[in-house]
């Protein structure tokens, strides 16, 4: 028989025990972990100072605790002091037996359909790359010998006709450089894994979008002093960054903006797979930025080829971002509105065997 203690430990979700008096009686070890926080310092505090939701559910709890009814509440943003807000399914129940106690179970939502996002633009992504290694051969030679021909054809023109041939040789060469980046996104190699020290790679990339694409913007730090290592491809992951760094830019316009890089660590942050296995992701990095916005249309497929919200664009970019998470074992996700864009990327620490080892 397995005991009270044990099956509440075991819980995988945050669940907390509340007394008549809305204080906290016990917390589980995933709460702790969500809130970041000790059990012994969450006993005895009232629950809505400990925890935020944005949702007047006060007063349906209470009113859940009078009928002796559950109540489940979906897709709200939960956090605390020491968290940022997180999107979870709340469910609420009496305790059988005793009188005025209730439980709370938070469910973050990146436990199963997050998963099913990755998949799918892994599988996307795959299918690009297809498309890349059979057409972009092919059609570069072809586009050779037009811009030749066109440049040969200039030699011996002028005025309106110059213009033309000018044309051809301009847009042929976009095109050129377009079957670049398919091909760059085709021949993607796998992670070299090795200890990643997150902050050297977000430093590497603010330095270089100031120097050039960002010169525009103000880039702003928000780091977590004591975020431990990642694992990973330091070369890959610094790619990402870069290319979150550079949407951002180009969103902003020529009047520029700002952006904040943010990295934190969430203890509670794990990626549920279809097979009901579930990976660690505590490492957090956040771009932030105060543009206009994803468009509404493309909003839910940002990471698939070829979705692109500017003139012009490849969309080919966070297509990249988001193979490269996915072949991490990571997560990343986009939340936009006008005036605030938060793409973030959740990644694993290094394992302990891979630690380095202190001399």
């Amino acid at each position: 028989m397995i005991s009270d203690s044990s099956l509440w430990a075991s819980l995988p979700v945050p669940a907390f025990l509340i007394g008549d008096d809305n204080r906290i009686l016990d917390a589980n070890s995933a709460a702790e972990g969500f809130l970041n926080t000790s059990q012994r310092a969450l006993l005895g505090q009232p629950v809505w100072e400990q925890i935020a939701i944005e949702s007047p559910i006060a007063a349906s709890f209470d009113r859940a605790r009078e009928q002796g009814t559950p109540l489940f509440v979906n897709d709200i943003d939960v956090g605390s002091r020491s968290r940022a807000p997180l999107q979870c399914g709340v469910q609420i129940a009496p305790v059988q037996g005793q009188a005025g106690q209730m439980l709370l179970l938070l469910s973050p939502r990146e436990l199963a359909a997050r998963m099913t996002q990755n998949h799918s633009a892994k599988s996307a992504a795959q299918s690009a790359i297809g498309m890349a290694e059979m057409l972009a051969h092919e059609i570069k030679n072809p586009l050779a010998g037009i811009t030749g021909a066109a440049q040969l054809l200039s030699m011996n023109l002028s005025g309106e006709d110059i213009e033309l041939t000018d044309l051809i040789v301009s847009e042929s060469r976009r095109i050129v450089k377009l079957l670049d980046q398919v091909e760059q996104f085709g021949n993607l190699s796998e992670p070299d894994f090795k200890p990643v020290n997150l902050h050297d790679v977000l430093d590497r990339a603010r330095r270089s979008a100031l120097l050039g694409f960002g010169a525009h913007m103000t880039i702003n730090e928000d780091y977590d002093p004591s975020l431990p290592l990642a694992w990973g491809d330091g070369d890959q992951l610094l790619q990402v960054v870069l290319n979150l760094l550079k949407n951002a830019s180009e969103a902003a316009g020529p009047g520029g903006g700002s952006i904040r890089i943010r990295s934190y660590y969430e203890h509670s942050f794990r990626l549920r797979r279809s097979d009901g296995t579930g990976k660690l992701l505590p490492l957090q990095i956040e771009v932030i930025d105060d543009g206009p916005g994803l468009p509404a249309s493309i909003r839910d497929d940002v990471f698939d080829p070829f979705v692109s919200g500017r003139e012009n664009g490849t969309g080919l970019g966070l297509a990249l971002v988001s193979k490269i998470i996915a072949e991490h074992k990571g997560w990343i996700s986009v939340d936009s509105a006008p005036g605030r864009t938060v793409f973030r990327l959740s990644l694993s620490r290094i394992p302990k065997d891979k630690e380095p080892q202190e001399k």
